[in-house]
């Protein structure tokens, strides 16, 4: 019983490391959409505005990024878009990585730096995502012709 009950575990845990991955790059728009809406249930909106709200502003805030993405061609320009979505993934790994680790390792010091490690590897993983929501460059661009 015991070995199915390590089996789960281990099935679980990795559920969710595949889970934080695949929605890394969406913690901007969740994080826009959970501001919106709590500021619209604050202003007098109700539940229901509320989540409209969210859910609007969510779907708008990746529409720009992803619109953005596609038509900005330099790369000085794209950096700042692209940590825009990066950092909230980052800090959304490390904060899920410290949480598992802090049930598993009693020392603070590998709980932060098991933890600096994850946010590294989501937002690394966001940012490959988010480099490939945009089209590639026409090829030669940027080369002279000899």
């Amino acid at each position: 019983m015991i070995f199915i009950g390590i089996l789960f575990s281990i099935a679980v845990i990795g559920f969710f490391c595949w889970l934080l991955f695949t929605l890394a790059v969406f913690a901007l728009p969740l994080f826009a959409g959970a501001t919106a809406a709590t500021w619209a249930h604050h202003t007098g909106a109700g539940v229901l505005g509320a989540v409209l709200t969210g859910l609007a502003t969510a779907g708008l805030t990746l529409a720009i990024g992803q619109t953005l993405l596609a038509l900005v061609r330099p790369l000085w320009l794209r950096i700042p878009i692209m940590l825009a979505f990066v950092a909230p993934a980052a800090a959304a790994g490390f904060f899920a990585t410290h949480g598992i680790v802090k049930h598993t390792m009693p020392s603070e010091t590998w709980q932060v730096a098991f933890s600096i490690v994850g946010a590294v590897a989501v937002g690394f993983t966001a940012l490959i995502r988010i480099n490939a929501i945009a089209p590639p460059e026409p090829a030669g661009q940027g080369l002279s012709s000899i």
